[in-house]
C-alpha cells in the first residue's frame, strides 16, 4: 500500500492515466509518455492540491463561516495563513472502486454529515480515457473528446437542501516553466480578491489587464478566477458551449476543456509550490462556482434532497 493509497491506471491508445484512492485524485496524465500534468510519487503527501478534486467546494470559504438555510455553519479553517476553509472536504478521504476497464475507472464516496456540513451527499468521480478524435475539440463533447475526461456527480442523499460546488486541481505542462508559455482562455473577466483570497467586487474586465491573455506570461503571477460574464451572476449552466484553456510552448499545447456546468476557470501560477516544481505548471482549475460562494450564492447550487448534479472537464494535448 502507498500512501495515497490504491493506484487505478487506465490506458487508451498512447494515453496513460493514474488516479489514486486517496481523494479520486488525477496523479499522472500522459501521452506517449510525456507528462501533461504535475505528477507526484504515490508515497508523497499530494503538493499542493495536485490532481485532486474540490468537494463540496472549489475555492475559499471566508474564515470557514457561512449561513444556509437561514442556519448558520462553521468549518475547519484549513488554510490557517489566510484562515479560510479551502477546497472541500474530500480530497484526503478514502474513495471506493466502482468499476473499472481497461479505458477507465470510477471511484465513489460518501460524504456524510459533520459539523460545518450537516449534509450527506453520495458522490462519483468518473475518468475516462480515449484515443485522439479527428474532430475539433469545440465540436466535442464528454461524450466523444479525446484524451481524458472526468464526470463528477453528486446526489443528496439526505432529508434537506445542501449547499454544492465541486472543482478541480491539475496542473498543466508542456515541460518548460511557465513563464516562457502563452496562455488562451475564452474568458472575459477576472475576479478580484483582496489579500486573504477573497472576492472584493464584482468580475472586472480583462481587457486592458494585466490578465488580457493569450499573450507570454513572462514573471506574471497567476491565482486568479476568470468568468465569461461581468455581473454579478456567471453564465449559466444551460449555457450550450464549453470552455477551453490552451497552454502553449516549446512546441506543444495541452487542453483542459470545461463543460458549462463550470463556468469559472481558476489559474494558478504555482508560486508557492517547492523551489523544484515553482512556475513549472500552471494550475487550470474548473470550478461550478467562485471562491466563497457558500456565502455570496454566485452559482452556488441548492441541491434537493434525491437531485443530482453532474458536470464534465478534460484534457488533451498536442505533441
Amino acid at each position: 500500500m502507498t500512501l495515497t493509497g490504491s493506484q487505478y491506471t487506465i490506458t487508451s491508445g498512447d494515453y496513460t492515466a493514474v488516479i489514486t484512492e486517496q481523494g479520486a485524485a488525477l496523479r499522472s496524465l500522459r501521452r506517449g509518455g510525456i507528462p501533461l500534468i504535475l505528477e507526484h510519487d504515490p508515497d508523497q503527501l499530494t503538493p499542493a492540491a495536485a490532481g485532486q478534486l474540490l468537494i463540496p467546494w472549489p475555492n475559499r470559504i471566508d474564515h470557514g463561516e457561512y449561513t444556509f438555510d437561514g442556519t448558520a455553519q462553521k468549518l475547519p479553517i484549513t488554510e490557517a495563513a489566510l484562515d479560510n476553509a479551502i477546497h472541500g472536504l474530500t480530497r484526503w478521504e478514502s474513495w471506493s472502486l466502482l468499476e473499472i476497464t481497461e479505458s477507465a475507472v470510477t471511484l465513489g464516496h460518501r460524504l456524510l454529515g459533520r459539523p460545518g456540513y450537516p449534509f450527506r451527499l453520495d458522490l462519483t468521480a468518473r475518468y475516462a480515457l480515449a484515443a485522439t478524435a479527428a474532430q475539433p475539440v469545440s465540436t466535442l463533447n464528454s461524450a466523444t473528446a479525446p484524451g481524458l475526461t472526468v464526470t463528477i456527480t453528486a446526489t443528496n442523499r439526505g432529508p434537506v437542501p445542501a449547499p454544492y460546488g465541486h472543482g478541480a486541481h491539475p496542473y498543466l505542462t508542456v515541460g518548460i516553466p511557465v513563464d516562457e508559455c502563452t496562455v488562451s482562455l475564452p474568458t472575459t473577466h477576472y475576479q478580484p480578491v483582496d489579500p486573504r483570497m477573497i472576492p472584493s467586487g464584482p468580475p472586472l474586465p480583462v481587457a486592458g489587464s494585466p490578465y488580457d491573455l493569450p499573450t507570454p506570461l513572462g514573471p506574471l503571477h497567476l491565482d486568479t478566477a476568470f468568468t465569461t460574464h461581468g455581473s454579478a451572476h456567471a453564465i449559466p449552466v444551460t449555457n450550450p458551449t464549453h470552455s477551453e484553456v490552451h497552454l502553449t510552448g516549446a512546441g506543444r499545447t495541452v487542453t483542459l476543456w470545461a463543460d458549462p456546468a463550470h463556468p469559472w476557470l481558476q489559474l494558478y501560477t504555482a508560486d508557492g509550490l517547492p523551489p523544484a516544481l515553482r512556475r513549472t505548471a500552471l494550475a487550470v482549475e474548473p470550478m461550478t462556482c467562485p471562491a466563497n460562494a457558500f456565502n455570496t450564492g454566485i452559482d452556488l447550487i441548492h441541491l434537493a434532497p434525491g437531485a443530482t448534479f453532474e458536470g464534465s472537464w478534460g484534457i488533451l494535448a498536442q505533441l
